[in-house]
């Protein structure tokens, strides 16, 4: 994953070109869906097979949605839930996630504070992906949603002591409840 500063596209997209209404609308949900959908799917065959092929394939699509997501942001915004429902506002935050440009990741979770401090998004989205924003530059997270997966602990956190304080305000449980039930899925 990069560490370098926002591409020129990703520091353009703090305003949006044009709105989305409609059936435009419809359709950018249904394919921001279908991209997640595609992304999971190939997720776990990588995970069951672990080929070569299909860890190309994997990167393929996370690459091709990392386009995508950026052209949507680039016309119309973050693709809040008001926008384009709660399914694919989410779906859009699962391939932001996957996206192997750290640049527009950064600017994509300035632009997910605004929406969710405005009622755009749930704020548990912001707490994902300003999580994942610190962890890949080497911070400590504040919402305590990244885990390691060779350790299964989370990594560090920032101001531990209020962490579950944190939590509850964007809707998470305690941490202890996420690591006992990550613990007992593995």
């Amino acid at each position: 994953m990069s560490t370098t500063a926002p591409s020129a596209q990703a520091r353009s997209i703090t305003a949006p070109a044009e709105t989305a209404h409609g059936p435009v609308v419809a359709e950018l949900a249904a394919d921001l869906v279908r991209r997640a959908e595609e992304d999971r799917q190939l997720t776990l065959q990588a995970q069951r097979t672990g080929t070569p092929n299909c860890r190309r394939l994997l990167a393929q699509c996370r690459d091709h949605n990392a386009e995508a997501l950026m052209t949507v942001v680039g016309r119309h915004g973050w693709p809040t839930a008001e926008l384009v429902g709660d399914e694919a506002s989410t779906a859009a935050l699962m391939i932001l996630l996957h996206t192997p440009d750290l640049g527009f990741q950064l600017a994509c979770r300035d632009l997910i504070a605004e929406a969710a401090a405005a009622g755009g998004c749930p704020a548990v989205h912001h707490a994902f992906i300003a999580d994942h924003c610190a962890v890949e530059l080497g911070e400590p997270q504040f919402y305590g949603t990244r885990v390691d997966a060779e350790t299964l602990r989370p990594y560090a956190i920032r101001h531990p002591q209020t962490l579950d304080e944190r939590r509850r305000d964007v809707g998470l449980a305690p941490l202890s409840e996420q690591m006992r039930t990550l613990h007992h899925c593995t």
